[in-house]
Formats: structure tokens, C-alpha cells, sequence
């Protein structure tokens, strides 16, 4: 017969558990349910657990029933069904890469056989553009944060480089001068700081509206 310690355990390690599968961090759960991060802190740690309208909400949150909560083993075959799942998403993306550089090849090699002589090798430039925008979809889509963070710096730096590479073709059939063209990359560097600010205000309201919940609710 489990005491009342496993059993706190045993929901906090689930709580804990659905939660990071979720992709929420404890500030953005107790947003969503109207408590504070704290309360969540304390669930997790195996200091009490939440009461049964909470875990109801909860369950809805996490498309899991309320037995898959507090059952025995749950994190464990769920922590299983997650490693496939992540599996499955690393083969889809892998897989829809390349397609996108095989539709890549083949206009590539028709262009070159059929009209020899241009700069054709600029499709694969723009398919880094196109490629980081189908992971930054399946990045937001999954929640996987850190991996949309990296597609939206790939974006960034492919785009200005399929700017810089065109201008410059296009300056060398004038015959313009194109020494300054690198200047276009200096563009770079505001737009990351905004995207690294962007994440970091965006994180720090969530957790600012997080305690404000908390104060009204008087928790």
C-alpha cells in the first residue's frame, strides 16, 4: 500500500513530466490555469497536489485523462511514446528536406542543360531560404523553441545571403561596381538582436503575467 509520500511522487513525476511534453515552462502552465508558478513548483516537487478541478483542467491541457496523471508508470510509457515521436518528427523534417533539395537538383539540372551558362547554382542558395522556412513550420507547429530559434537565425542569414549573391550577379551583367554589396549583411546583425530580444521579453512577460494571476488569485 503506496503512503501518502509515493503517491505525491509518483503525480508530480507525471505533473512534471506532461508539462515539459507540453512544451510549457511553470510560469506559462500557471498562466494558462490561473495559479502561480509557485503552486506548480510545489505539485512537481511532490509537496501536495493540485485538487481534482485542477487536475481535470490539466488533463484537458494535455489531451491525457486525469488516470494518466496520478496512474502508476504513466511518465515512463509516456516518456517512451515521446522518444518516437521526436523520432518520427527528426524523420519527417529530415525527409521533407530533401525533398525540398531534390525539386532543387532537378530545376537545377534542367536549367543547366537547357540554358547552359547562367549562374543556376543560385537555386540552391534560395532552397536554404525555402528549407528554413518549412523546419521554422514544423518548429512552431511541435513547440521545439530552441530549434525555432535556430530556423529563424538560418532564415535570417540565408535570406541576406540570396539578397547579397543576386545583387551581386546582377552588378557584375551591368557592370557595376558590387564591393559595398557586403554591406547588405551589416543587416543581419539588428535582426538578430531583435530575434534574441523578441525571446527574451516575450519569456519575461509570460512569467510578469504569470505572478499577476498569482497576486489576484491571493496565492
Amino acid at each position: 500500500m503506496e503512503n501518502s509520500n509515493e503517491i505525491n511522487a509518483k503525480i508530480a513525476k507525471n505533473l512534471a513530466y506532461y508539462r515539459k511534453r507540453a512544451g510549457l515552462t511553470q510560469a506559462e502552465l500557471a498562466e494558462k490555469i490561473n495559479y502561480s508558478d509557485k503552486s506548480v513548483s510545489k505539485w512537481e516537487q511532490g509537496n501536495g497536489v493540485p485538487d481534482v478541478y485542477i487536475l481535470m483542467r490539466l488533463a484537458e491541457l494535455y489531451h491525457v485523462t486525469v488516470n494518466d496523471l496520478i496512474g502508476d508508470n504513466t511518465a515512463e510509457q509516456a516518456q517512451a511514446y515521446q522518444t518516437r515521436t521526436a523520432g518520427l518528427h527528426v524523420l519527417i523534417m529530415l525527409l521533407s528536406s530533401g525533398i525540398v533539395w531534390l525539386i532543387a537538383t532537378c530545376v537545377f539540372v534542367a536549367l543547366q542543360l537547357l540554358k547552359p551558362g547562367h549562374e543556376w547554382w543560385m537555386i540552391f542558395v534560395y532552397s536554404l531560404a525555402v528549407n528554413a522556412v518549412l523546419l521554422l513550420i514544423y518548429a512552431s507547429v511541435w513547440k521545439y523553441r530552441m530549434f525555432n530559434f535556430v530556423c529563424v537565425t538560418a532564415l535570417i542569414w540565408s535570406v541576406l545571403a540570396c539578397m547579397y549573391l543576386t545583387a551581386r550577379i546582377v552588378s557584375v551583367h551591368l557592370g557595376n561596381d558590387y564591393s559595398a554589396l557586403w554591406l547588405i549583411f551589416i543587416l543581419g546583425i539588428p535582426l538578430q538582436v531583435l530575434e534574441v530580444l523578441w525571446v527574451f521579453f516575450r519569456s519575461l512577460f509570460k512569467r510578469h503575467k504569470a505572478r499577476k494571476n498569482a497576486i489576484t488569485k491571493g496565492e
